[in-house]
């Protein structure tokens, strides 16, 4: 959809045009400012752009994609409380200022702030306090690049399979802390802590 064809959607308010168009994560970020500002107040299009923004940023990536504008976005969903959806979205991009983490950090969402929990751009002060947070929370921290040493070394202890997993696979955890996780009673858990340490080498 070009944006001559957006401006008309707008004009005629067919949302389902441009929550159609909005799906596309090839449409040009100045296209989907223009939806997001038109309606700010629909919950489908702000949860939709919201989308549309996460689905454009690789975590793998994450110079890819970055703009003024991306991060502009973020900013106005993470303060927008029509869609609860759009701030999970923001809560995990990792374009979103940290300033913006830190705000979601509080949000009253258990969800959002495993979100944030395991965002690595939030950086390793709002992670310190995650540690007492819910379990859903918690768990979002094993595999974070942020998470401080210590943490990361009462975390090899944990109860939960898929946190020493994850932390296994942690590319930034100290060498020790990995080499910890290779004599896990978990298979999954060893092996993963041995490729990790494998490509390290």
């Amino acid at each position: 959809m070009g944006s001559e064809t957006i401006q008309i959607a707008i004009a005629q308010s067919d949302t389902t045009a441009l929550i159609e168009a909005l799906e596309d994560k090839t449409l040009p970020i100045e296209d989907v400012q223009t939806i997001y500002n038109a309606f700010k107040t629909d919950k489908l299009i702000v949860g939709q752009a919201a989308m549309n923004l996460s689905l454009r940023t690789s975590v793998y990536e994450r110079d890819r994609e970055y703009s003024p504008i991306m991060v502009e976005l973020l900013i106005d969903i993470s303060q927008n409380t029509v869609d609860m959806g759009a701030r999970w979205a923001v809560a995990k991009n990792p374009h979103t200022p940290v300033e913006v983490l830190r705000h979601l950090a509080n949000d009253t969402i258990n969800l959002v702030r495993a979100l944030v929990a395991a965002n690595p751009s939030t950086p390793s002060d709002v992670l310190e306090k995650f540690f007492s947070d819910e379990k859903i929370v918690r768990d979002g921290l094993s595999g974070n690049p942020n998470t401080p040493a210590k943490l990361l070394k009462i975390l090899c202890d944990d109860n939960d399979k898929m946190v020493r997993m994850r932390l296994a696979e942690n590319r930034a955890a100290p060498k020790e802390i990995i080499a910890l996780l290779l004599q896990d009673t978990d298979p999954d858990v060893s092996k993963a802590a041995e490729v990790n340490l494998g490509e390290r080498a």
